[in-house]
């Protein structure tokens, strides 16, 4: 077999898994910002649609650099105090189900901007902000629990930001092709 096809086939198989696997899981990884350091470290790791937006996060500040994380930050704090003090969006869930897919389609139309940053920037901020504020809706108050997802976010950032400097660009592209196209499974799994 060529090398060539082990790798489309390898490519396709890992698809068709992961494909199946986020079917089988509701878009909404929320639910109580109360379980203590422990908890809030899993749940970047474990809340698919967290995970895949850490993802995001970190291959934007590959591509364009360090300085669209304090966009990615600040779309965080924003959406926290404003989920902390009540507010909300309607189809908040399937909104932060479709940043995913947001996040990766600007990477994918990047190159066709003429000024990226600022584009790219607010999506990153926007997509941020709507998770972020499912979460200060949950909280509970305990800062373990805040502590904990920071510290798994941050690392989870930094090992994407990390591995997306060493990819060519056909691979992040690929890579921003199937965030988007798995936010939009994340975002109709529940129907």
């Amino acid at each position: 077999m060529t090398t060539k096809l082990s790798r489309s086939l390898l490519l396709s198989s890992a698809a068709g898994l992961g494909l199946s696997l986020l079917s089988a899981l509701p878009a909404s990884a929320h639910g109580s910002a109360d379980a203590g350091v422990v908890g809030g470290a899993l749940h970047p790791l474990l809340g698919v649609d967290h995970l895949l937006l850490l993802l995001g996060v970190g291959l934007t500040a590959a591509r364009f650099g360090p300085m669209l994380l304090g966009f990615a930050l600040g779309g965080a704090v924003l959406g926290s105090v404003v989920g902390s003090f009540g507010g909300h969006l309607p189809a908040a869930e399937l909104l932060a189900a479709l940043g995913v897919s947001a996040v990766g389609a600007a990477l994918l139309l990047s190159d066709r901007l003429q000024r990226p940053l600022p584009v790219i920037g607010s999506v990153l901020a926007a997509a941020v902000a709507i998770h972020a504020m499912l979460h200060g809706q949950e909280s509970a108050g305990t800062a373990g629990w805040w502590m904990g997802a920071l510290l798994a976010s941050a690392a989870a950032v930094a090992a994407s930001f990390a591995a997306g400097r060493r990819l060519s660009q056909q691979q992040a592209q690929l890579l921003a092709g199937a965030l988007a196209l798995l936010g939009g499974v994340l975002a109709i799994a529940p129907l």
